[in-house]
């Protein structure tokens, strides 16, 4: 499909006649991310995957990088779409801007769910991914992609699945380097600005984690829930941050089963 007139590039899956979900990408990918969810969706939902600005094949963003230039590009899906409300699936990054979308426009989100996304953090692990931005800044996105292939696969799958870690790098290698340090800030710094919303959020919503997922763990998981009227918590076992792509089933049956009782029932 062309891109949207802000340059969002986009596809639409599914079925025409059901209930919208909206897929929100995480830091430094795409939204080929969704291949391992959209098939266990598509045959009930209308879904429309979209590259974040400075992602994909989107264009570079407009201004400085934020949540709320995200959550208007989210907006301008919608609208270009002719879609009135959503749910809006956000993995990592795409959670927070999910989030910061139901602050701004709470009328036009039906439900969340969240896969692996942010909250505070400790002091010690706010320092570290600050550190990863300015590795970032001075060396390109290269410099932390074997890192974060760690943190995001278990050990052993890694090392048996060679062929999705070419992927997934080179989604991350394919990264702009004048763009890509300004977006990990937004990951880094912008969970401040959706934590503890006021008023709090009020809607149907999902919010999933793994018990390895390391930079955003069960702790995170359950406070993001606590913090939203309707929220509930999962922790899957044995997987970490890409759980989605290493074990698709365990994220797939949970989804579709809280999506299929708040938006079909």
């Amino acid at each position: 499909m062309p891109n949207l007139p802000d340059g969002t590039a986009w596809e639409r899956h599914g079925t025409g006649g059901g209930p919208t979900i909206v897929l929100v990408h995480g830091f430094g990918l795409n939204r080929a991310v969704w291949q391992w969810m959209i098939p266990a969706l598509e045959d009930r939902y209308d879904i429309i995957a979209y590259d974040l600005y400075g992602h994909g094949d989107s264009a570079p963003p407009p201004e400085v990088p934020s949540l709320p230039l995200f959550s208007r590009q989210l907006q301008g899906v919608l609208d270009a779409c002719e879609v009135d409300s959503a749910a809006i699936i956000g993995f990592s990054l795409g959670g927070m801007v999910a989030r910061r979308f139901a602050m701004d426009h709470p009328d036009r989100c039906r439900a969340l769910v969240i896969l692996h996304s942010q909250h505070l953090r400790s002091l010690d692990a706010q320092a570290a991914i600050e550190a990863r931005v300015v590795q970032a800044e001075q060396e390109g996105p290269e410099a932390t992609v074997d890192a974060a292939l760690e943190r995001w696969f278990t050990d052993d799958f890694r090392a048996q699945n060679p062929d999705m870690m070419a992927l997934v790098r080179g989604w991350v290698v394919s990264n702009d380097k004048a763009v890509y340090p300004a977006i990990y800030s937004v990951l880094a710094k912008g969970v401040t600005e959706i934590a503890a919303p006021e008023p709090p959020l009020r809607l149907p919503a999902l919010v999933l984690t793994a018990d390895e997922d390391f930079g955003n763990g069960p702790a995170m998981t359950r406070a993001i829930a606590a913090e939203i009227e309707g929220g509930e918590a999962l922790v899957l076992p044995g997987l970490r941050h890409m759980a989605l792509a290493e074990d698709p089933d365990a994220v797939n049956a949970p989804v579709r089963a809280f999506l299929d009782r708040v938006l079909t029932q």
